[in-house]
């Protein structure tokens, strides 16, 4: 392994816009971008000239922008793409791997998505100055269909995602349990999976688990929700991971995921910190998590960072160009509407959602050292990408060195007992020795 090697990254990239010609605001980023030699961001749209169909299901936005946006990120410094998350196959199949075909075309080190299952979670790797890199994505959400599917001697395989799928169980106290299934004796809300059962087409949990619906409980004195990752996708990874480490210097894992802590979505659910931690064990050098499009907590797990959350870098999804009937059908409105007028409907004029929520246009880049495998210096650079501006002006991001944005990754971080110290509206994580 090389002495010493460098990293940067960032959260989501929802560009939806070109960047304007020799534009200020920027210009410091990209300079500390390419500081690193290692310079990642999670691609959060589909980029391509509308060669898919919309899929019946999307991330929320059909995200979609002009593949020339691609030199934008490219000139900005970034070499290494997470493309593997809730807006992959926005536009079907076709739309994927048009994507795909612009990413090779810009000479980006991609991964997460493609033609099948093994192409979607097989490691990719960016030849650095220091060393070789190797990125393995995967997304935790997802729609159901867009999961890669695997190839057979005798089929081919399905294009989609690397997914990381989970097991939720709810658990409640004996007398709430009896009450579910008082309900459900009363109303057939297990009539299907009831009728499976007597077909021998599923199995009686032998474990202590009841099926109300599609959920999970079971019985506790304390109260809560229990996530655990899918042993058969965590194996999957740990396969990637372990070729990974044979073949460079160094591993990184990105992880797409907004599931959440209860109803506290600055924390990651369980299920991501036991695969976020069980990917150091394996080898991996760093995960990168993004997904909330707010900041989550940072831990420093076996001297190797844990970013559970980067939040924002560029978010212009209110500046999608064009969107298919389904959206606008969502807030009533017709044909003669216009996609201004669909934002503004989902918006409620700005009134709600993310456009009232400051934290989601507030970010930070952090910066690393690694030397031999182990963290020697990670240092936090906030970010402002102009909360209150109007959607086409907004969404570019900008160094800050606000305070109280390290204020509050401080106290997202503390949990895990990360300590970060403040100079200057800058972070800088406290190093232990090991």
């Amino acid at each position: 392994m090389n002495q010493t090697m460098t990293f940067i990254a960032t959260g989501d990239s929802f560009i939806t816009r070109r960047l304007p010609g020799k534009s200020t605001r920027v210009e410091g980023i990209s300079e500390l971008l390419k500081n690193a030699e290692v310079r990642f961001t999670n691609l959060e749209v589909t980029t391509h000239d509308f060669e898919g169909i919309p899929g019946a299901v999307s991330g929320g936005t059909w995200g979609i922008a002009s593949p020339n946006v691609l030199k934008d990120i490219k000139e900005l410094g970034f070499n290494l793409v997470n493309w593997a998350n809730n807006h992959t196959l926005d536009y079907s199949i076709d739309g994927m791997c048009a994507m795909e075909k612009y990413l090779n075309q810009y000479e980006f080190v991609h991964a997460g998505a493609g033609c099948n299952l093994a192409r979607a979670s097989e490691p990719r790797y960016l030849e650095a100055p220091s060393g070789r890199v190797a990125l393995i994505a995967a997304t935790s959400t997802f729609h159901e269909s867009w999961m890669a599917g695997e190839q057979r001697p005798d089929m081919i395989g399905r294009p989609g995602v690397n997914g990381l799928r989970h097991k939720e169980v709810f658990v409640v106290n004996p007398e709430k349990l009896r009450a579910l299934k008082e309900i459900a004796d009363k109303v057939p809300i297990n009539a299907v999976y009831n009728r499976r059962l007597k077909q021998g087409i599923v199995s009686k949990s032998d474990n202590g688990l009841f099926h109300f619906g599609k959920h999970l409980f079971k019985e506790g004195e304390l109260e809560s929700q229990e996530t655990t990752p899918n042993q058969k996708d965590m194996a999957r990874i740990v396969r990637s991971i372990s070729q990974a480490k044979r073949m460079a210097d160094y591993v990184v894992v990105s992880i797409h995921s907004h599931e959440m802590n209860g109803e506290v979505n600055e924390e990651p659910s369980n299920f991501l910190v036991e695969f976020a931690r069980k990917c150091i064990d394996e080898g991996a050098h760093a995960v990168i998590g993004h997904g909330p499009h707010i900041l989550r907590g940072i831990e420093i797990y076996k001297q190797r960072p844990i970013f559970y959350s980067l939040g924002n870098f560029i978010f212009q999804n209110n500046c999608v160009s064009h969107l298919p009937a389904d959206f606008y059908e969502k807030y009533n409105l017709e044909h003669t509407n216009s996609v201004a007028d669909a934002f503004d409907a989902r918006s409620a004029n700005g009134s709600r959602g993310f456009a009232v929520m400051p934290e989601a246009w507030q970010s930070i880049i952090p910066y690393w050292t690694m030397e031999n495998g182990i963290l020697k210096e990670l240092t936090l650079y906030p970010i402002e990408l102009g909360f209150g501006e109007p959607a086409y002006k907004g969404g570019w991001p900008a160094l800050t060195r606000k305070s109280d944005i390290i204020a509050r990754l401080q106290k997202l971080s503390a949990p895990f007992g990360t300590v970060i110290e403040m100079e200057n509206g800058i972070g800088k994580v406290a190093i232990k020795a090991n």
